[in-house]
């Protein structure tokens, strides 16, 4: 079975790439350069003749301030591509599944939302990616969107969470915003999850998210550096300052609040998701467990 996987460089992809290969599937992962997203004519040609069963979008302009900055840019990544891969599978037969983000909803109000919550984004980021679901459910009815929120876990490309371990573990100074909420996913559970699926006649939008109560991201800090603490890997949690979304200067684009998804709905279908208080842990000791991995390379090859 083959495999079209656009975004394999990212976060995201790079997992996806490694846990397909892994069950067998022979993967394709552009380059910019082999396939630029940003030509409707050349995408559309690329994904019809690639011959793959499986379409998978990973790819995204995701820095809000870089698609404010470049807001064609991001309408054509993050809109028109999804949407054009969609069309050209609804031409070839190809499974497509397509990554969204929570940042699609109302982020007002607080609570867990459900797919059919409200979508109302307040930036370039979010409105694109809106746009992105809408024109693939217009394109290919059985195409399958997952929103993913606050993605962490691949030690190669460090999120918030690896860059707090780090922090913490080299003794420097700590803080976090405190009063915006969402729940974290672990990238190897986005794999496993796209793959369980692949085979599934599920279609629409789906929340792929670890459970619980929302979490800040101080919140998030706190549990990851709290699981270390328990492998000894620190002698104690540091203090984590306490930051306002408002106050926090390096963001010039305006960030919801409240976008934590549940994932009952996945749950529904068989699929289990961890908690978030599962998921940084696990996230945690692998990213320690890279840090030390890290660490013997360097060693031996000073030797």
């Amino acid at each position: 079975m083959n495999m079209l996987l656009f975004g394999g460089s990212g976060r995201t992809g790079q997992i996806v790439h490694r846990f397909a290969t892994a069950a067998g599937w022979q993967v394709t992962a552009p380059s910019h350069h082999e396939c630029d997203l940003l030509h409707a004519g050349e995408l559309s040609d690329f994904v019809l003749n690639s011959g793959a069963q499986a379409v998978v979008n990973c790819a995204a302009i995701s820095g809000l301030e870089a698609c404010m900055d470049d807001p064609l840019s991001a309408h054509l990544i993050n809109a028109v591509a999804p949407a054009t891969m969609a069309l050209a599978c609804r031409h070839t037969g190809a499974r497509f599944v397509h990554l969204s983000t929570d940042y699609v909803l109302e982020g007002h109000k607080a609570g867990l939302k459900e797919e059919h919550s409200r979508c109302k984004p307040i930036n370039t980021y979010g409105e694109s990616k809106r746009e992105g679901e809408l024109q693939v459910a217009e394109a290919l009815s059985s195409a399958l969107v997952l929103r993913v929120s606050w993605i962490c876990g691949n030690p190669h490309k460090p999120s918030f969470v690896e860059s707090c371990i780090a922090g913490a573990l080299s003794g420097r100074p700590l803080s976090a915003i405190a009063d915006k909420y969402s729940l974290p996913t672990d990238a190897e559970d986005i794999a496993r999850v796209i793959l369980a699926l692949l085979p599934l006649s599920v279609s629409g939008v789906l929340h792929l998210c670890s459970g619980g109560e929302p979490l800040s991201w101080r919140d998030c800090a706190h549990i990851a550096l709290q699981s270390l603490v328990s492998t000894s890997a620190l002698p104690c949690c540091p203090e984590i300052a306490a930051q306002k979304l408002a106050e926090a200067r390096f963001f010039r684009a305006e960030r919801p609040r409240h976008t934590a998804m549940s994932n009952q709905k996945l749950l529904s279908l068989g699929i289990r998701m961890p908690s978030a208080a599962e998921t940084l842990r696990t996230v945690a000791l692998r990213y320690l467990n890279f840090l030390q991995q890290q660490q013997v390379i360097t060693s031996t090859s000073q030797v």
